[in-house]
C-alpha cells in the first residue's frame, strides 16, 4: 500500500475498499450484449478473473445506455488469446486484446500495474511506456477517476468500488483518483475527459479536480495531433457537442486544440454559426442519421478560413476561388500544428469551402451545375448554418432550398437599387488583340 501513498496529496486520506453485493445495487447482467457475457464467461471458466470496468458501470448505475462494455482481467494478453480464437492483440504503450463475437467486439486489457519511478516518462511528466500488470486494486488505482474505477465481478454480480465511485455517482461529481496535477501530467488528455464525462453524465467536476486544468491546458502540445483529433471527434460529434465546446473554452482546452476557433468564438456571429453546426450533428446523432468528422472541422474552422478569404479579396469569380483556395491552404496548414486531419476529411472539408461562394451564383447553366455537384448536399447543408448564423441572407437559402423541389429554377429577387445582383462580378473580355472576337465567330451562350 505504500506506492499508494505517493499518488494521493498528503491530505487526502486512501478510500477504503467496498463490495456491494448483488441485492444492493441495480445492475443485471441482462443489460451486457452476448458478446461481453461470452467474454466474461469465457475468462471466468478458464480459471481468470473477469469484469465489466469503467464507463459500462458508471453509465448504468447513473441510469444511462452505456455506448461500450471495456472489460478488466488478470490474464494476459497471451493467455486471452489462447481462450478464444477471435481475439487480436493491438497496441504499444499498453496491449489490449480485441475479442469478436459476430460483429461485437470486446475491448479487453490485463490488470495495469502501479505507477511506479521506473516508468518511463518525458520532461513534463507524461509516461511513455506502461506494459506492466498488476492486480485489480492497481489496476483500480491506475483509472482516471472515481466513477470509472467501479468493476462487475462475474462470479458473484457484485460491484467493487476502490475509490469512492459510487458515492460520487450519487452526488454527481467527477473526481479524480488520487493528486489531479499528478495524473494530468501523466496523461493531459485526461483533462479533456473530465470535460466529456461531467457533460455526458450532468455532473460536476470536483473543484480540486478542476483547479489545475487551465494552468496545464498547455501540456496537450505534449499529445501527438493525431491522437487529438481522435479526442476532439469525441467531444465535439456527439449530443453533448455544445455543453462540451463551452467546456473547453472555459478551462483553456480549446485553445490548445483548435486555437483558431478558440479566438473566433470571441464574435457573437461565429458562435451562433458553432453551435447551430454543433447542435445540428446532436439532432443527426439522436435521429440515427450519418454524421461525418469533414463536416464538423469544415465548421469549426470555417470562420478562420471565411476572414482570411475576405482579406484577401476578389471581385470575379477566378479571383474569389483562388482567394479561398489560398485561404483554406493557410488554415490548414496552421491547424495542423495542433491537430492532423486526415486527407479523406480534409478533401471535402475543403470542397464544402469552395462551394459557398458558388450559392451566389443563380443564373442559368452554373445553378443547375452545382445542384448536381457530389458535394452539393454538405454544402447546401453548411449554407443553412450559415443562413441561420446570419452570416448570409435567409432568401438565398430559401431560394435553393426551393431549387431542389422545384420544376426548374425559382425566380430571383429583383436586382439591388446599386444594380449589384450579389453575385461576383465576372471578368470582362478584353477588347483588341487576341480577345476580339471576329465579326464571322458567333457568340457564346450565356452564362456558359
Amino acid at each position: 500500500m505504500n506506492w499508494l501513498k505517493t499518488l494521493f496529496p498528503r491530505n487526502k486520506k486512501i478510500p477504503a475498499t467496498r463490495r456491494v453485493p448483488r441485492a444492493e445495487h441495480p445492475i443485471s447482467r441482462s443489460q451486457f450484449p452476448s458478446g461481453t457475457l461470452k467474454v466474461l464467461y469465457g475468462l471466468k471458466d478458464a480459471g481468470f478473473q473477469a469484469y465489466v470496468v469503467g464507463g459500462g458501470v458508471r453509465d448504468l448505475l447513473a441510469g444511462m445506455e452505456p455506448k461500450d462494455f471495456d472489460i478488466a482481467t488478470d490474464a494476459r494478453p497471451e493467455e486471452i488469446r489462447r481462450v478464444f480464437r477471435s481475439c487480436r492483440l493491438i497496441g504499444r504503450r499498453f496491449v489490449i486484446a480485441h475479442v469478436r463475437f459476430g460483429d461485437e467486439i470486446s475491448e479487453v486489457t490485463t490488470f495495469r500495474g502501479q505507477i511506479t519511478d521506473s516508468h518511463e516518462r518525458d520532461e513534463t511528466g507524461r509516461i511513455l511506456s506502461d506494459n506492466e500488470y498488476g492486480t485489480l486494486e492497481s489496476d483500480a488505482f491506475r483509472r482516471d477517476f472515481t466513477v470509472n474505477a467501479m468493476y462487475y465481478d462475474i462470479r458473484d454480480f457484485s460491484i467493487v468500488d476502490f475509490a469512492g465511485g459510487l458515492e460520487d455517482v450519487k452526488a454527481g461529481v467527477v473526481r479524480m483518483i488520487g493528486d489531479p496535477e499528478l495524473r494530468y501530467r501523466e496523461d493531459p488528455v485526461r483533462m479533456l475527459r473530465a470535460v466529456r464525462i461531467a457533460n455526458k453524465l450532468r455532473f460536476r467536476i470536483d473543484k480540486d479536480t478542476a483547479a489545475p486544468i487551465r494552468r496545464l491546458a498547455p501540456l496537450l502540445r505534449e499529445i501527438p495531433p493525431a491522437r487529438l483529433f481522435d479526442e476532439v471527434i469525441k467531444l465535439l460529434q456527439c449530443r453533448d457537442a455544445v455543453a462540451n465546446l463551452n467546456g473547453l473554452n472555459e478551462y483553456g482546452l480549446l485553445a490548445q486544440l483548435l486555437p483558431q476557433t478558440d479566438a473566433a468564438l470571441a464574435q457573437p456571429q461565429t458562435r451562433v454559426f458553432i453551435e447551430a453546426a454543433l447542435a445540428n450533428t446532436a439532432d443527426r446523432i439522436a435521429g440515427e442519421q450519418t454524421v461525418s468528422p469533414a463536416f464538423l472541422y469544415a465548421a469549426l474552422l470555417w470562420p478562420a478560413v471565411n476572414a482570411r478569404q475576405k482579406k484577401l479579396g476578389g471581385e470575379d469569380v477566378v479571383q474569389v476561388n483562388a482567394a479561398i483556395a489560398q485561404a483554406s491552404d493557410e488554415v490548414l496548414a496552421q491547424s495542423a500544428k495542433y491537430i492532423v486531419i486526415p486527407k479523406r476529411f480534409s478533401v471535402p472539408m475543403r470542397e464544402i469551402w469552395a462551394l459557398q461562394p458558388r450559392f451566389d451564383m443563380r443564373r442559368g447553366g452554373r445553378a443547375q451545375r452545382l445542384l448536381t455537384h457530389p458535394r452539393f448536399r454538405a454544402a447546401y447543408d453548411f449554407l443553412l448554418l450559415r443562413a441561420q448564423a446570419g452570416e448570409v441572407p435567409q432568401e438565398l437559402a430559401d431560394w435553393w432550398t426551393q431549387a431542389q423541389i422545384g420544376e426548374g429554377l425559382p425566380p430571383l429577387a429583383p436586382v439591388a437599387p446599386d444594380g449589384e445582383s450579389g453575385e461576383p462580378r465576372k471578368r470582362r473580355r478584353r477588347r483588341g488583340g487576341r480577345g476580339r472576337r471576329r465579326a464571322d465567330q458567333p457568340t457564346s451562350p450565356s452564362n456558359a
